[in-house]
């Protein structure tokens, strides 16, 4: 099975499980910005509970811009700020140490354009997984999909429904029960090794 998505900032679990269980994944990098998605946020689980993590972009004058040509606003010492909260969420989780040093680095070196900074988020994920995926990018933005999957709509954090995921064991869970559909980086650090059995032992369904 073949799907379609948008890149997206630490994918969240519904991502990965789709990408997880397909046979080729296109990522759609011809569509117009959008804000309030997934394209710049993901979400982690805080002290505090649901936490979002916003890169800022820089937003022109004009009424669409690419996703591929929107700039990162880095005056903004985001990612310090996005490290120091990971930090805070997951350093007692019990992978944290296992994956810092493949992950940090992407929090210390300048990123210009945000689609770039999200391929770059995902592969470092792969990495961690060890997760080979057989992927391309569309060439020109259709509407109706035809030979793929659509989880287009993933992107969009507002409209989300989603039956929740099997539960696994999160940090501060004690304080605020299971929160679903979080960054993949919560599977991650809370699982470890076995991340990859979880995101394909779930289910997810298009519109």
């Amino acid at each position: 099975m073949s799907i379609i998505l948008h890149p997206t900032y630490f994918p969240n679990i519904s991502h990965f499980v789709a990408m997880a269980n397909a046979d080729k994944v296109i990522f759609e990098v011809e569509d117009n910005f959008l804000k309030q998605t997934l394209r710049n946020r993901t979400y982690i689980y805080g002290a505090n509970g649901k936490l979002a993590l916003n890169i800022p972009v820089i937003h022109t004058q004009k009424d669409r811009q690419k996703y591929k040509d929107v700039k990162i606003f880095n005056t903004e010492k985001w990612q310090d700020q996005h490290w120091k909260s990971l930090l805070s969420a997951y350093r007692t989780s019990p992978f944290f140490e296992y994956y810092e040093d493949e992950l940090q680095p992407l929090f210390q070196e300048k990123a210009d354009f945000i689609l770039d900074f999200n391929f770059k988020c995902f592969e470092a994920i792969c990495d961690c997984l060890q997760l080979e995926l057989n992927t391309s990018k569309t060439k020109v933005f259709q509407k109706n999909i035809e030979n793929a999957t659509d989880y287009r709509y993933l992107v969009d954090a507002k409209k989300e429904c989603l039956k929740p995921f099997e539960a696994y064991n999160q940090v501060f869970q004690e304080k605020h029960g299971f929160i679903n559909n979080l960054s993949i980086l919560d599977v991650l650090f809370n699982e470890g090794p076995n991340t990859l059995n979880y995101l394909e032992s779930q289910n997810i369904s298009p519109l």
